[in-house]
């Protein structure tokens, strides 16, 4: 078989697949006469070079040294591993349309957060071998982020919130719900804080968050007096970590057991909507906004460097808004 038939055959086959109801024939007929003129050559991968693995080395040391987080730096790690196996060329070589090529494989069944984080890792990546002087050209600078959909998170309610709480039979479930929703922590933050961290006269702790910035939280009474009930009364105290398994060897909680925790106790509620733990930093958000906390103390307190990202979070109710217009107007 020439590579022409080949190339005639693969082309049906993805077609079809992609268009069931197409007339086969009539396209094999198509592809056969505007493909007369030309001969097709196939790469040959094996023969062909790639130093993008070499590259990438380079490139996550340097992050490294700025101070990336390590869930970014495995993101980036991950993402241009498959790059390499997908492009098997010399990186100086790769254009901007071996990138989109790679793209619309990699994004398939993404969502367009999901892909803006591909699109942005692979911009990062080759902005840095473009200013490095690895590469004479920046074969990322014409990719574009996806628009993403605006979509509204409404936070829950204080009957919402109160309802979770009286769900909670749990010494653990008590502190946890009240932690989150009194602090307005990120997941990843509440992981990793130790019993130590916390101050219990000021009701406060520091906390390292996005890009290893640190920033002070603080917690309610009533949060303190669950918290520190759950400690007296829970197993494994030789665990520093505030959250912990409660079967031997009681590890502190990762990720997954928080948000299956928070789903256990939505379920005991008999709540229909979706509840994880993100949405408590909503309502975090939204309930001290609209309890008049002004707008750069929250931003602070949530740890954004800018207080659009806070507004994302935040949702001012309809009695706010007409109240501050007749008060200018």
């Amino acid at each position: 078989m020439n590579s022409n038939n080949e190339a005639i055959i693969r082309v049906l086959g993805r077609t079809s697949l992609q268009m069931p109801n197409i007339n086969q024939l009539k396209l094999r007929d198509i592809l056969e006469e505007v493909m007369y003129d030309y001969n097709v050559l196939t790469k040959e991968k094996s023969l062909i070079s790639s130093d993008i693995e070499e590259k990438l080395r380079l490139y996550i040391s340097c992050k490294r040294l700025d101070g990336l987080a390590k869930g970014t730096l495995d993101g980036y790690i991950l993402d241009i591993n498959k790059l390499a196996i997908f492009i098997r060329k010399p990186i100086a070589t790769i254009t901007t349309m071996d990138l989109r090529m790679f793209l619309a494989v990699r994004t398939k069944n993404l969502k367009a957060t999901s892909t803006n984080t591909k699109i942005s890792c692979l911009k990062s990546f080759f902005g840095w071998l473009f200013e490095e002087e690895y590469i004479p050209k920046n074969p990322s600078s014409k990719l574009k982020l996806t628009k993403v959909p605006k979509v509204l998170r409404h936070p829950l309610s204080d009957e919402e919130v109160e309802i979770l709480r009286q769900a909670c039979t749990k010494d653990r479930e008590k502190a946890l719900i009240e932690f989150l929703i009194s602090t307005g922590c990120r997941l990843s933050e509440v992981i990793q804080i130790n019993i130590n961290d916390i101050d219990w006269n000021e009701m406060s702790l520091y906390i390292v968050g996005k890009g290893s910035k640190e920033r002070k939280v603080y917690f309610t009474v009533k949060a303190k007096l669950l918290l520190q009930t759950y400690i007296k009364n829970r197993k494994g105290d030789i665990n520093e970590a505030l959250f912990i398994a409660e079967k031997f060897p009681f590890q502190r909680l990762k990720s997954r057991a928080v948000e299956c925790e928070v789903n256990r106790i939505a379920d005991k509620a008999n709540f229909e909507k979706s509840v994880f733990p993100h949405l408590f930093r909503h309502s975090f958000a939204t309930h001290n906004l609209n309890a008049g906390m002004p707008l750069p103390v929250l931003q602070r307190i949530m740890g954004h460097s800018s207080c659009d990202t806070t507004m994302v979070y935040a949702e001012l109710n309809d009695d706010n808004v007409k109240h501050a217009y007749k008060m200018v107007s």
